[in-house]
């Protein structure tokens, strides 16, 4: 059977959503109530047909239903299980493939506590430091982590929002844009439709900011640092909090986010998601992407955006029937701090912790402003091919420097002859790609020179008069 076709949870949480008893289904799909509920307990596939049938009757979209979501269920589940905290469970890989085929919710609910978890040891193992220096008792406070909420409600619609792209295209018939002029346009709707004036004033008057919306007087002040493409973005930024505050507010309130800190950040990406909708609008930036095939240069170009702002932009390309190639994102800064995280296309970046030495984002910082591709392999086999290109965030002059940023974007194998990046690459020869991991707690490849950190499953062996190319020697885990 085809792995893939193995989607019972999923034909089970239909039939729930829609109230729906096993004989209803059957009787509306032409099959009898025992053959749906072998396929619900995956013991058998669902074949094309029946695909096709599910889609005509309940309005799903196909290629989203048909998508595998196991994989990253499993990474997930991989990672929780390699703390050492479950030294000596015997949980095998096949138990994390069973957990996310027949009760994916169960497994998701148990890498939310192990979340949970690793919050509550963090916030005690800071404030056991703060206690133990006296001298800093008075900073003692909890940390919460609400961006983490945020990521996972960003991954949980696989970046695209579409309710917010219609409402960025309903802004450019409404407020009359046009591509070249988006500037003006965006000022004269703010003016026109909401009272509110645009000001550019110098760096020393609006200091660390660079957009402060003043209520009372009605206007946006914008700082001289921003570039044009930076200044769009803001304006569209402003609208969406001023036009469609309702709209935010309804995502975030379907959401389940607890706290305020985590819902007034989900409202803010959800507006940079609106903004990236009106500089890029879909269909129009579907359609470019396509035909230059993923050139971010020739796109950034075309749309007057920056080269982040079309990467951020090509990972939320998702919408039925005009999917772009399934992108995954993160951006470091130059100390391995990860600021940005998507992971898209099932490629694994780890929740709790840095990344991998070997992938290609941390080389970026060598030869700043240049493209580096890569093709690269995770332990489990999967390739996957990637660019990463650093980025520079407007500072506020000699004494406020800029920030550099290293952007990597890729996408699983079978997608890379779309990308003109990959032009050149032997795509075939994935012996040749360079072995990479997650991040070093959780990768097993023992023999890597570039090792920060031993493995969390592998018991460390410390000799004297043994030196290798990494400073770790490991027993091999228990049971092998």
């Amino acid at each position: 059977m085809d792995k893939k076709a193995m989607l019972g949870p999923k034909v089970r949480r239909l039939r729930r959503d829609h109230g729906l008893t096993q004989a209803q289904m059957a009787e509306q799909l032409g099959i009898s109530p025992s053959y749906l509920n072998l396929i619900e307990h995956n013991q058998r596939p669902v074949t094309v047909p029946l695909l096709l049938k599910l889609g005509q009757q309940f309005g799903v979209d196909l290629q989203s239903f048909a998508e595998d979501e196991e994989s990253r269920l499993v990474a997930g589940l991989r990672e929780v299980f390699a703390d050492p905290l479950f030294d000596g469970s015997d949980i095998k890989n096949q138990d994390f493939r069973e957990l996310a085929a027949v009760a994916p919710t169960l497994g998701q609910a148990v890498v939310a506590l192990y979340r949970a978890f690793r919050t509550s040891r963090d916030d005690l193992q800071t404030l056991s430091e703060r206690v133990a220096d006296r001298e800093k008792l008075h900073l003692v406070q909890t940390s919460s982590f609400p961006q983490d909420e945020v990521r996972d409600l960003f991954q949980a619609h696989s970046n695209h929002f579409a309710e917010l792209e219609a409402a960025a295209e309903e802004l450019w018939q409404e407020g009359r844009l046009e591509k070249g002029d988006l500037y003006r346009g965006l000022t004269d709707y703010l003016l026109n439709n909401h009272s509110v004036r645009v000001r550019l004033l110098p760096s020393d008057i609006m200091g660390y900011a660079v957009r402060r919306f003043d209520r009372h007087g009605r206007r946006i002040l914008l700082s001289e640092m921003l570039a044009p493409s930076g200044r769009n973005f803001q304006l569209a930024c402003q609208i969406a909090l001023l036009r469609h505050r309702d709209l935010l507010n309804h995502i975030v309130d379907s959401s389940g986010l607890t706290g305020d800190e985590a819902r007034r950040l989900a409202r803010i990406g959800l507006a940079n998601y609106f903004a990236a909708a009106v500089l890029m609008p879909y269909a129009r930036f579907w359609e470019a992407a396509n035909q230059v095939r993923y050139d971010i240069e020739i796109l950034r170009r075309r749309f007057d955006a920056s080269f982040e702002q079309v990467c951020q932009r090509l990972t939320t390309l998702q919408r039925p029937g005009a999917k772009g190639v399934p992108f995954f994102l993160m951006r470091v800064d130059s100390a391995g701090n990860v600021s940005k995280r998507f992971s898209g296309a099932g490629f694994h970046l780890a929740r709790f912790g840095g990344g991998c030495a070997r992938w290609i984002v941390y080389e970026a910082f060598r030869t700043p402003g240049k493209i580096h591709s890569q093709l690269a392999q995770m332990p489990d086999g999967t390739t996957y091919f990637s660019i990463a290109r650093t980025v520079v965030k407007a500072g506020g002059g000699f004494r406020s420097p800029p920030q550099q940023f290293a952007i990597a974007l890729g996408c699983d194998l079978q997608h890379a002859a779309q990308i003109t990046y990959a032009d050149g690459v032997d795509l075939e020869n994935t012996e040749a790609a360079t072995p990479i991991g997650v991040n070093c707690r959780l990768c097993p490849r023992l023999d890597c020179s570039q090792r920060a950190f031993p493995p969390l499953n592998h018991r460390l062996i410390v000799d004297e008069n043994l030196r290798g190319l990494s400073p770790y020697l490991f027993a091999p885990p228990a049971g092998e």
